[in-house]
């Protein structure tokens, strides 16, 4: 399935015999799917039916989903009731037997005539109601993935420029052992002139180098951009059919950021520390944006 944006609106009508539905979907971002629905009266026994309906289509995302019912019949029947009616006119007749009692008056009379609400058949229109609703959620689908392509090539941009720092960071890591002995040499000849232990001075060096050394780290940062661009490129394998991209991207961000930050933490050299900021200002630009995906 193509990479959908969280964020789009989907409309769609349907209409059968003594009925039209119309459904209008909103969708915003959010960690998890939650599927709001406002329906008339009628279909109140229909939203959980809904509300499944529209889950299935989604992973993540906060949907928003407005049913109306247009009948072509007026939701309410006026019944009279003949015999309140006489009932009425005899009493009125009893009281002054010679009086024009007006019909207007008898049925402005409680219970004469009274507005009762049609009986619907909601299982009959169901078949409307989906059809609408199907039509809504391929308007939406549409949207969040034209918006979802968008998206992608903005993350792409944003992974080229970390590899690209990834890379500075590497050739600027290279021969650290030789400048860290150096350094180092030039300190203790500072310090104690010439008494210099040469097997100390190694060990000093290794131990040096070794805290310093972010070659684990630039390799696992390298396989996580290698899984982010397999995933962009829709060809990353999971055990989970509904994993959804979005947060499979927001996991790899949180794990890459973790190795950048271990870099920065372990670099020994200020170039190093530079290109680390790059990296990490790019790292929060790509959280925002994979934060919006499906």
């Amino acid at each position: 399935m193509p990479i959908q944006s969280m964020t789009g609106y989907g409309r769609g009508e349907a209409s059968g015999r003594e009925v039209t539905v119309i459904c209008e979907l909103r969708s915003v971002n959010n960690r998890f799917r939650d599927v709001q629905v406002r329906v008339p009266r009628e279909y109140m026994a229909l939203e959980p039916r809904i509300v499944q309906t529209l889950k299935e289509p989604f992973a993540r995302g906060r949907i928003d989903a407005f049913v109306r019912r247009q009948a072509a019949r007026p939701p309410q029947a006026v019944r009279h009731d003949p015999h309140l009616a006489a009932q009425y006119l005899r009493a009125c007749k009893a009281i002054a037997p010679d009086a024009e009692v007006p019909w207007a008056f008898i049925l402005a009379q409680p219970g004469v005539l009274t507005l009762d609400e049609v009986d619907v058949d909601v299982s009959a229109e169901w078949d409307v109601v989906d059809l609408a609703i199907q039509s809504a959620v391929a308007d939406l689908t549409a949207m969040r993935q034209r918006e979802g392509v968008a998206l992608v090539a903005d993350l792409r941009t944003h992974v080229t420029h970390l590899v690209s720092g990834l890379d500075e960071v590497a050739q600027a890591s290279a021969g650290l052992d030789a400048r860290l002995r150096a350094r180092l040499e030039a300190r203790i000849r500072r310090m104690i002139a010439d008494r210099i232990d040469n097997d100390r001075l190694l060990q000093e060096v290794a131990l040096q180098a070794d805290k310093a050394d972010i070659s684990e780290e630039i390799a696992r940062l390298r396989s996580h951009v290698d899984q982010m661009e397999a995933i962009l490129d829709d060809r990353a394998a999971t055990t989970d059919g509904d994993a959804a991209m979005g947060r499979r991207l927001d996991f790899l961000i949180q794990e890459m950021n973790r190795e950048v930050n271990t870099i920065g933490s372990k670099a020994a050299e200020s170039a190093v520390n530079h290109r680390v900021v790059e990296m990490k200002s790019t790292l929060e630009r790509l959280r925002e944006q994979a934060a919006n995906l499906e």
